[in-house]
């Protein structure tokens, strides 16, 4: 089959790599329809090399169609549409039971000290091969596809791999009351804004520097504001009652602009050989925190934030006093898919609250992934949200 293959920083492939097959009882294998881009995956694509191998299959947002199922499987079967979680979770273990899907006991990476394993992401995840591809292997067959129904779009439903479910978690983290400020208008931050007006969040606020992104998220009812401006926490405070706002969602992370001693870490870990650089990027703090000191000095006196960009520096030095005085409230994690589909489904099956109908702004043949990778990376041609078609 045919499959999107890590070979080198900025250096993504279309391989023919072997078929999957059933190796576990429960295993499902599905045939991908849709799969989609996202921003995590541009971690590999520039500084998580050393974690990762050449011929890794990357993705971790797929859905299809059921092709295949193990002999214990009953809850889906061949024909069936699925989505599939970037969480590989068991359902049933004491974390998943508690919605913590991304903890999940039974695929926890014990030998990397991390979590429930990703599809697609790294050896810190399990090195579980993943959904930009023809085929994928699915684990609980049971209990992990998503079933919906036939008849709209893939655009419709592809979305509860990861991005409705992270920026949901991200809002119902945030609590944000009657205001949310969210930094980046991204997949994950533009649908974060969604999901706040959805829920009735009065007073919307979010933040870019991206013209495309800033119009998209305008056109959604949101306020939004260029992070280039210099009077940029003075502004907010005066949409907010001059306190800051209740909560606000750092849909940044670790590609933040505007920490060039940061950037310049990155670049120098993409430089060391794996066998130090990995070592290095367990104990050093190498993020870009831009994003969370501007979070932290948004935010009103014991309001939260919520963090769904993704961090991975070991050592980060945060503000600790500011923190500590403001009484801050800080929630994060990888989104627990399966604990939010059965509130995010039922908006999915009769009208479009959420604008997922039109959200992917590119549908690319899989063969052009590297196209892909490479706009969705440079911020080029409006790309906030790219789908690949297999």
């Amino acid at each position: 089959m045919k499959a999107v293959t890590w070979h080198g920083k900025r250096d993504v492939r279309v391989d023919s790599v072997p078929d999957p097959v059933v190796e576990d009882p429960t295993d499902v294998v599905v045939r991908i329809t849709s799969t989609g881009l996202c921003g995590s995956d541009l971690h590999l694509y520039e500084v998580l090399g050393p974690f990762i191998d050449v011929g890794d299959v990357l993705g971790h947002e797929p859905m299809g169609v059921v092709e295949e199922v193990g002999p214990e499987v009953t809850a889906v079967k061949p024909g069936d549409r699925v989505v599939i979680p970037f969480n590989v979770s068991c359902g049933t273990c004491f974390m998943c039971e508690r919605g913590l899907h991304s903890q999940c006991e039974t695929s926890q990476v014990r030998e990397q000290g991390t979590g429930g394993a990703l599809f697609g992401y790294t050896k810190l995840y399990g090195q579980v091969p993943g959904g930009q591809a023809e085929y994928l292997r699915v684990p609980f067959g049971n209990t992990l596809p998503i079933k919906v129904p036939d008849g709209p779009p893939d655009d419709r439903f592809v979305f509860l791999s990861d991005v409705l479910p992270t920026a949901w978690q991200a809002v119902e983290y945030a609590d944000p009351g009657d205001s949310l400020v969210v930094l980046g208008l991204g997949p994950i931050g533009d649908m974060a804004t969604r999901v706040a007006r959805h829920r009735g969040v009065g007073t919307v606020i979010g933040v870019d520097l991206v013209p495309e992104r800033l119009a998209r998220a305008a056109a959604n009812g949101v306020t939004v504001l260029d992070a280039r401006d210099k009077d940029l926490v003075g502004h907010i405070r005066e949409l907010t009652g001059g306190r800051g706002p209740e909560a606000v969602v750092d849909a940044v992370g670790m590609e933040a602009h505007g920490a060039p001693v940061a950037k310049l870490a990155h670049q120098a870990v993409g430089l060391l050989p794996d066998a130090i650089a990995a070592p290095f990027m367990r104990t050093a703090g190498v993020d870009r925190l831009h994003a969370l000191r501007l979070a932290i000095d948004l935010v009103r006196r014991g309001g939260t934030i919520s963090l769904s960009g993704v961090y991975g520096g070991m050592a980060d030095p945060l503000p600790m006093l500011t923190l500590f005085d403001k009484q801050v409230q800080l929630r994060m994690g990888q989104a627990n898919v399966w604990r939010w589909v059965p509130e995010i489904l039922p908006l999915l099956t009769d009208e479009d609250p959420l604008g997922v109908d039109s959200f992917a702004t590119h549908h690319l043949p899989l063969d052009e992934a590297p196209h892909a990778y490479e706009i969705f990376q440079q911020k080029r041609d409006g790309a906030v949200k790219v789908l690949l078609r297999p």
